[in-house]
Order: C-alpha cells, then structure tokens, then sequence
C-alpha cells in the first residue's frame, strides 16, 4: 500500500472515532446502484472456503457483502447452502465451461442440467470463467462465440443471462493484429454478454474504463480488483499463477481508476459487480479492506 492512502485511511478512522466529520471518498454512494448489490467472487477465498464453507461465507456476510458469486457450479451446493443460512444471496456463478464449449469433453455437466440447477437455485446469472488453452486460436474463438451464443439463447428462455468472464490472454495479438476479445465482441449475438474483469484488462495492456464504455449495453456484471503498478509483468501471462501475490491489490491502492470505472458502469448498464483478489496473505482482511474502500469507511 502506498504512504499516503495509508495516512488517508488512518486518519479518516481516527476521526470517525472522535466523532468528527470528515470529507471522504464516496466511490459507493448512498446513491450508487451497486451499494446494495455488492458481492464477491468466492474464488478469492477458495482456500478459506475448503477449511470451513459456512464459517467463511458467515465472515463474508457479516463484513457487508451483499451476494457471493461461486465457481464451479453446479458442483458447489455447500456454499449454496451456506449462503441461504447466512442470508447472503447468491445471482451469479461461474459453471463448468466445457458444459457449453466442450460437451462432449471430461469435466463437462450436461448444459440443461446446468440451467436447471441454476434455475432451482434462484440464478439470473451463469458465466462461463475462462477458455482452454488449445482453442485460443482465431478459429477456437469463432467456434466458442457460435457456442456461446446458442447457450446464451437457451439461457434467456430460462430467465438466465450467459456471459464470458476475461482474463488477459484474450487480448494476445495474432498476426493480422486482432486479438481474441476483438473476435468475441464481433462474434457475440446480442443474447451473449460479457462479464469484465477489469484487473486483467488492465495486464492484457487495455483500458477497463474505455472498454466498458465501448461495450455499454452488453457487460451484464464487473470484476473489481486492482493492480500493484510497481511490480513488472511477465512478457507471458497464464493466470494468476504467472504473477507475483504482491501484483494483486486491494481496492484503492493500486492503479485501476475505481470510480471514473463504477460511474461507466451504471453508464453500459452493468447490472452486478464482484470484489475479486486472486492473491492475497490474507483473503479475508483483503475483502474487508477492499469493501471498506468502497463504501468509504
């Protein structure tokens, strides 16, 4: 964390003690649409969650959150059930992906099972988390986007939104100078969203702000995390395991514009946005410390 957001947050904290006002930073407003949307991607305590599901996402709803986002459904029926008890609620999730991009493959759920789990379960949102490896090709994207796409049809006649979540490989030239996300956004149907991430927009070497704003209309929900600007980026990025923990930041102390990104937002009609910290020493007190920014403690 850099000096001054460090002095900022100490003495706004010792003067909320004293009962003083002080003029602070309202980046979720009382007037901010997501303030009581607020949630957190679950893949940020994945960890947490393997030792005790119910005790972590109790934390979570007792810190302020508003909803937690799973992954791997539909195979995450515990955290489903610790949320109801601790009266989070749950919209979206990350499913199984080669349930609409390799059906045939291992490790793939029968999509209609999919949507009729999420249905069961109270789901408006399903998002498909990542792309394999050996179908990031111009062709491989053509061939995801017509899957996509006739997933997302099924889905809305389910009352359920698909979207496609980013990382940074997507944004790895080819040689004619297009990208992967540049195919997607061609080859997208209407019914086909994106959910966007705008840490690894911002390591793929783009700018999360304009490109929501290029996509306003068509982003159904926003990852939030922040990015050390100090540590030097692989010329390569897999994952989150090709970076160092100390690249993931919370949420102010890094050098993601959160605000000018929160107002584009409501702008494109994003409906959801997630807290997301990859990495972290201390997942818990990361998400606290990112909420805390948020609504300006």
């Amino acid at each position: 964390m850099n000096p001054s957001r460090r002095s900022f947050l100490t003495t706004s904290a010792a003067a909320c003690m004293l009962g003083r006002p002080v003029n602070l930073l309202h980046a979720l407003g009382p007037d901010n649409i997501y303030r009581k949307t607020i949630g957190i991607q679950l893949y940020t305590l994945r960890h947490q969650l393997k030792k005790n599901t119910r005790a972590t996402i109790k934390a979570v709803a007792e810190m302020g959150y508003k909803q937690v986002e799973p992954y791997s459904f539909p195979n995450c029926q515990p955290v489903l059930d610790a949320a109801a008890e601790s009266g989070i609620e749950v919209h979206s999730a990350h499913i199984l992906w080669n349930s609409v991009l390799k059906p045939d493959g291992e490790n793939a759920p029968p999509y209609d099972d999919v949507l009729e789990a999420a249905r069961e379960a109270g789901l408006t949102h399903l998002v498909i988390p990542t792309l394999n490896k050996e179908d990031r090709t111009p062709d491989g994207y053509r061939q995801m986007a017509e899957r996509c796409n006739k997933a997302a049809t099924k889905a809305k006649t389910a009352g359920i939104q698909l979207s496609y979540h980013n990382h940074s490989f997507e944004f790895d030239g080819f040689e004619d100078g297009r990208c992967g996300y540049d195919i997607l956004m061609k080859e997208f149907a209407p019914e086909m969203q994106f959910q966007v991430d705008v840490f690894w927009v911002q390591v793929g070497r783009r700018d999360p702000l304009k490109l929501i704003q290029t996509l306003k209309g068509r982003v159904s929900q926003l990852h939030l995390k922040d990015l050390n600007g100090s540590i030097k980026l692989p010329d390569k990025v897999e994952g989150w395991w090709s970076l160092k923990e100390e690249t993931f930041e919370e949420l102010g102390d890094g050098i993601i514009p959160m605000e000018p990104i929160l107002e584009a937002a409501q702008d494109a009609g994003v409906r959801i946005c997630h807290v997301e910290q990859d990495l972290s020493p201390n997942p818990l007190a990361s998400i606290r410390r990112s909420l805390d920014y948020l609504q300006s403690l």
